[in-house]
């Protein structure tokens, strides 16, 4: 493959209406109001910041010849300059050999660069680089210079179900909360209660975790152990009738049912379901992700990600499912 070069090092100055979109950008979503915010500061001082294109010839039926500019980098600079009604645009002109798979490349590293992706549209792109393409993990981590964990917990996000997906997009949830939905994915039904916690009592992503760890534990420790399909029947049928996660451990005298709760309201309600059961064969022991929130009586309004930057960063380039991030 030939380098690309820019034609002569110059800046062009293009009709607005010759630029087309890039068909391999990886970015679906773009925020309205900074849009706005964007084509206002245009519309005071211009598009400070060229953007990237490559020339293209069109011929048309009839014999004659239109010139376009495919776009490579600058989408949201172009849409912008469309709202602030501009007539013309500048560009650098990338020149020598292109292909699809060179501008979808382009297209990720500009965005990842500026941090404009959101972690599904990351995701789908790296996905896209290994299904049409077929780059490994790590031919993709080497050409957007990051980790080939990074790149591999990135494509993982996909497994998530729809629902989960669209919170991610829509921000309802942190990329942080899909690490602990994750290691659930063997689990669907408490990993469905998980995401309803997160969504409902606005968890932060240790609190989730915590939770996902618990299950995870459990599950090493029982890994070969003969379980009563009749007591994980009746454990899944207590998750669903109260919508957190119950546990039913059997012992000589009857046995403990241990249900987790994440705020004041949760317990409250839990109280008036256990004080309303009659069976006294059981001890019932309540766990709190959030033991400190209950005593206080508060809860956060929005999903928090409460992982510092560094703790950020490294988990993003650690292997999502190493043995360290299960134990007890």
């Amino acid at each position: 493959m030939n380098q690309l070069s820019y034609e002569n090092n110059a800046i062009f100055w293009i009709e607005l209406e010759k630029v087309v979109p890039n068909p391999y950008q990886p970015r679906r979503e773009f925020d309205q109001d900074r849009l706005k915010d964007l084509s206002e500061s245009i519309r005071m001082y211009g598009v400070l910041q060229p953007l990237v294109v490559t020339r293209k010839e069109v011929y048309r039926e009839d014999g004659g010849m239109n010139v376009e500019y495919e776009l490579i980098s600058g989408e949201r600079r172009l849409r912008a300059s469309k709202l602030a009604g501009l007539l013309q645009v500048p560009v650098l002109i990338r020149s020598g050999e292109e292909n699809p798979q060179l501008k979808l490349e382009m297209a990720i590293i500009e965005n990842l660069q500026r941090e404009d992706l959101n972690p599904v549209d990351r995701a789908r792109s790296f996905e896209r680089l290994a299904k049409e393409f077929n780059l490994k993990q790590a031919q993709i981590a080497d050409k957007v210079g990051k980790s080939r964990e990074y790149v591999s917990n990135s494509m993982r996000i996909l497994a998530l179900p729809d629902d989960m997906i669209t919170a991610l997009e829509e921000g309802k949830i942190s990329e942080g909360h899909t690490r602990p939905l994750l290691m659930l994915t063997s689990r669907p039904e408490e990993q469905v209660v998980l995401f309803k916690e997160i969504m409902a009592n606005r968890l932060t992503v240790r609190e989730a975790e915590s939770m996902s760890r618990r299950v995870a534990t459990e599950r090493i420790r029982n890994k070969g152990k003969y379980l009563d399909p009749a007591i994980m029947e009746m454990e899944r049928n207590f998750t669903e009738s109260l919508g957190t996660r119950v546990r039913i451990e059997k012992n000589k005298e009857g046995g403990t049912v241990t249900i987790d709760f994440f705020s004041p309201d949760d317990l409250r309600v839990l109280l008036e379901k256990i004080h309303a059961s009659k069976n006294s064969a059981s001890k019932v022991v309540i766990s709190t992700v959030s033991t400190q929130e209950v005593i206080q009586g508060q809860t956060s309004t929005s999903a928090i990600d409460d992982r510092g930057t560094a703790e950020i960063k490294k988990d993003e380039n650690e292997d999502l499912y190493s043995l360290k991030n299960f134990s007890i």
